[in-house]
């Protein structure tokens, strides 16, 4: 899920990725009500910023009071979807991706939810919660690759998901892909 202009980017940045900013996100997988297995995503807000208004897994930057890159995914994910921490199962962590555009090192982790839950979307970040069937998510019709204009190039071509009529690619995807994989092992 790499955009092919990322991949030669990412090979000049090894500098920049040890000085880079840190984040924490979850992917987290949750019964719904009809007891069918579901992927928490989120639309960010429109902003001035790299990541405006893009799919998203819950979660954002590490602070001085966290303890590890863990507790920043679970915190943020609270924050942003009202999730209890206590109430996240941290199955494993998975590859780390570097975001040039922001300068941030983002550390994404699976998690379940034994329950369905209620999700609280915060007002300030988040435009729109998004659950996504696990069926979805694993259809390979999913998989799409799109031309679109990004904050830093116009008119590429970018591998991506199409879920739930949104289009998920850059970081997000390649996170997603990732995951995609691990969970057809175990399927």
């Amino acid at each position: 899920m790499i955009p092919a202009a990322r991949k030669l980017e990412l090979e000049k940045s090894e500098k920049h990725i040890q000085s880079s900013r840190k984040a924490g996100v979850m992917a987290l997988f949750y019964p719904n009500s009809e007891n069918k297995t579901n992927l928490l995503l989120i639309l960010r807000k429109t902003y001035k910023g790299v990541h405006s208004n893009q799919i998203a897994l819950p979660g954002g930057k590490a602070e001085r009071e966290d303890a590890n890159i863990l507790e920043t995914a679970l915190r943020e994910t609270n924050e942003e979807v009202g999730v209890s921490i206590e109430k996240i199962n941290v199955i494993k962590s998975i590859t780390e991706v570097y975001i040039p555009p922001s300068n941030f090192l983002v550390s994404p982790f699976i998690g379940l939810l034994e329950e369905p839950e209620l999700f609280v979307k915060q007002e300030d970040e988040v435009e729109e919660i998004i659950e996504v069937s696990l069926t979805d998510f694993l259809n390979e019709d999913m998989v799409v690759t799109e031309e679109l204009s990004t904050s830093y190039s116009n008119n590429i071509e970018v591998p991506a998901f199409k879920l739930n009529g949104y289009l998920v690619w850059g970081a997000t995807a390649m996170m997603l892909s990732e995951i995609k994989e691990l969970v057809k092992q175990v399927l």
